[in-house]
């Protein structure tokens, strides 16, 4: 009897994924970063954000998982056969550019794993030599990874597993240092319950001190909230779900899936906001953590060497992992939106992955050598996520309410109401990132 036990806990953990994957792409350095920002600069006050963007991202991955399963067509194919085929281009493009100059700043997270390895100081000091063995390295790791993707018959189990255990990795790392850091578990409840942090006193938006600087005090919550709650992971949850094989009659499956996967989002994004509130709050600036390697160099001397290479490595998975399935998404999104493939594993989807691949690889380079972050690039790219975001979650609304989407598959009242409110609050955010980027160009 009880050996049944674990066969059946090997099966469901065998039949879950899909939203792993999402996790594991939505969980990466800038999420790390920021999960440790707000917890260093407000404590445990905002735990409650953090729950409210899981919960939206639950209910918007779930969703999309239905739509994935229900719909004759792929989204981007089914908004092109109602909509249009410019306004399924329209979703690829954007979703294409966004993930393309975001892939510069994977690649630039890896090159600051190499360097940290190399104990080479940062970037802007290295030596020609150094810099021309980061750029070595950066490419042949791009290039193991195409190599791979063409190599593989079928991408979606070896990529399931692969992320399945980078999350491992993740939830050791950053656990560990949770356990060392010794929260007070009232303070972390009470951080659950929702209050306003005193700096919105000046206002809810972006603006100018008498300085001419930007002052927004939510611009690190806001980032929690973006990082967490990714409308374009959920949108591709709805490929996966196809990849997965699953069918109108696993959509309980679907549901478990997205709990649980997003779940573990949360909760690693939890133990790094609570270690850093715990650790470094009221102890330091939150300007001084500048990138994730940073975070782990402040927690050194109060962990020692070796509960600082656990989370290390939790840093390195948390690299590794977004990094080939950031560019998937935008090469089989711009594939699928221009109607030129519907699969990850079809010819276009991975040769468009490649030029995202390409595109990030060859603005970290550049970077690396002239010693800049790519800060023009991300800006870029946050300009074009207040377009892409609501647009991707209004069209998984729009899909939700067809009726005849209804009539194959059954999209539960909450779904859609999390959905509505994931919509506000998207663009909310992008309404907030379009006023901080017309003052900074002002």
């Amino acid at each position: 009897m009880n050996s049944s036990h674990p066969n059946r806990l090997l099966v469901w953990f065998r039949s879950i994924g899909p939203a792993i994957i999402v996790a594991s792409v939505v969980l990466g350095p800038g999420s790390i970063l920021t999960s440790s920002k707000v917890g260093c600069q407000y404590g445990y006050s905002m735990l409650w954000v953090l729950v409210v963007a899981v919960v939206l991202m639950i209910g918007m991955t779930a969703l999309a998982a239905r739509l994935g399963v229900g719909a004759e067509k792929t989204l981007c194919g089914e908004l092109a056969d109602r909509i249009g085929r410019p306004f399924s281009a329209m979703v690829g493009i954007v979703l294409f550019l966004v993930v393309a100059s975001f892939q510069s700043s994977n690649n630039m997270a890896v090159v600051t794993s190499i360097e940290s390895v190399l104990a080479s100081g940062p970037t802007t000091d290295t030596s020609g030599s150094t810099k021309t063995i980061l750029i070595v390295l950066l490419v042949l790791f791009n290039i193991a990874l195409i190599g791979t993707m063409f190599v593989l018959k079928s991408l979606y189990k070896p990529l399931e597993r692969l992320m399945k255990f980078l999350l491992g990795v993740m939830i050791l790392g950053f656990g560990a240092n949770l356990c060392l850091a010794g929260p007070s578990l009232g303070e972390v409840f009470s951080g659950l319950v929702p209050s306003i942090p005193s700096e919105l006193a000046g206002g809810f938006w972006p603006r100018l001190n008498t300085s001419g600087h930007i002052v927004d005090p939510l611009w690190a919550i806001q980032g929690l909230v973006a990082t967490t709650f990714s409308v374009a992971g959920a949108f591709y949850q709805s490929y996966l779900a196809r990849e997965k094989g699953w069918t109108s009659s696993q959509l309980k499956q679907g549901l478990v899936d997205s709990i649980v996967g997003i779940s573990v989002l949360g909760a690693c994004s939890a133990m790094i906001m609570i270690t850093s509130a715990t650790m470094l709050h009221g102890k330091m600036s939150p300007d001084e953590l500048r990138s994730a390697a940073d975070v782990a160099g402040q927690l050194e001397p109060l962990f020692g060497p070796a509960a600082t290479i656990l989370f290390s490595c939790g840093i390195f998975a948390a690299c590794f992992s977004p990094f080939l399935i950031n560019a998937m998404i935008g090469g089989l999104l711009l594939s699928d939106g221009l109607g030129l493939g519907s699969s990850i594993d079809s010819p276009w989807s991975k040769r468009l992955t490649v030029v995202a691949m390409l595109l990030g690889m060859s603005i970290a380079i550049w970077a690396t050598i002239a010693g800049n972050n790519p800060v023009g690039v991300i800006i870029f790219a946050q300009a074009l996520t207040v377009l892409g975001s609501p647009l991707l979650a209004l069209s998984l609304l729009y899909m939700a309410t067809r009726s005849d989407v209804r009539e194959r598959v059954s999209c539960p009242i909450w779904m859609i109401g999390v959905c509505s409110l994931g919509c506000v609050v998207t663009i909310v955010l992008a309404a907030r990132t379009a006023w901080k980027l017309w003052l900074e160009g002002a």
